[in-house]
């Protein structure tokens, strides 16, 4: 199994720029890729490696030219998480983004899949990353089964850190992007899989899984788009009244509400009447 994947990968793998860059060039893409394509990713991330290479350079710059960078990404708490992160990096790490799980894990926005991947991606050192194209090939192949669990088990982290091979970062490489190219969840590729022949749920006849997906977020009349409404105008103007913000959206209760969260959340303030990013 590990010859064969990792000669797909060799073959296969796709020119990510990420792959090809610093530590901090990783745990950017890390940030950026958590809930959003590789497509929609690619432009921001290139554009903000080009104004912020280093963590010292991100933990200078404004907030709201953070947010504005952002763009389209969707859940813009994450360019504050990892503004927070750059800063303590700059200042308590020598700007060198840090290898161990423990202090990766004390900074802002980094949870224990991110933690491995920048220790596997940026260090080149073995760790465990289990995202969700990895965990959905491992459960088919291995287990027989259309989809894992929806939460990772101490049982199941034991059973895939001993897959490990010696060539552990370019085996979480490639076994994710098996998963994400070949093994999708819907209409997967077999006839293009390296380990077809090994795979026990294509051998069971493509059971169903009794695990439930987890439901597709609606997006249309949801405080999520109102937010994103919200901070998409910030980002074309300096500033706007609570009148023109009404323009955009017509349940004013709700907007209130979503004007309210986004300043708790330390993403806009309001200032004499005024909204705009947080500085």
């Amino acid at each position: 199994m590990h010859r064969e994947v990792l000669a797909w990968f060799d073959e296969n793998q796709r020119d990510l720029p990420w792959r090809k860059s610093t530590a901090w060039g990783v745990m950017v893409s890390e940030f950026m890729l958590q809930q959003t394509p590789v497509n929609r990713v690619l432009p921001i991330w290139n554009e903000w490696m080009n104004r912020w290479p280093t963590p010292k350079d991100l933990s200078s710059a404004k907030k709201s030219d953070l947010l504005k960078a952002w763009g389209r990404l969707g859940y813009p708490r994450r360019a504050l998480r990892l503004h927070e992160a750059a800063t303590i990096i700059a200042t308590q790490h020598n700007n060198q983004v840090p290898s161990t799980e423990a202090e990766l894990r004390n900074l802002p926005g980094v949870g224990e899949y991110t933690a491995a991947a920048i220790i596997a991606f940026a260090h080149k050192e073995k760790s465990l990353v289990l995202d969700v194209n990895i965990r959905r090939l491992f459960a088919r192949a291995l287990d027989g089964q259309e989809f894992p669990p929806l939460h990772i088990t101490n049982s199941e982290r034991q059973a895939r850190t001993e897959l490990i091979p010696e060539e552990a970062s370019t085996w979480a490489a490639a076994t994710m992007e098996l998963g994400a190219l070949i093994c999708t969840a819907t209409k997967p590729l077999c006839e293009k899989c390296p380990i077809a022949k090994q795979c026990l749920w294509r051998a069971f006849d493509y059971p169903k899984s009794e695990t439930k997906k987890k439901p597709t977020q609606k997006w249309h009349g949801t405080n999520r788009q109102c937010r994103g409404t919200i901070i998409e105008h910030l980002r074309q103007n300096e500033n706007s009244t609570t009148k023109n913000l009404q323009t955009l959206w017509q349940d004013e209760s709700q907007l209130e509400k979503c004007l309210a969260s986004l300043i708790k959340d330390g993403l806009i303030e309001k200032k004499k009447e005024k909204y705009s990013l947080v500085d």
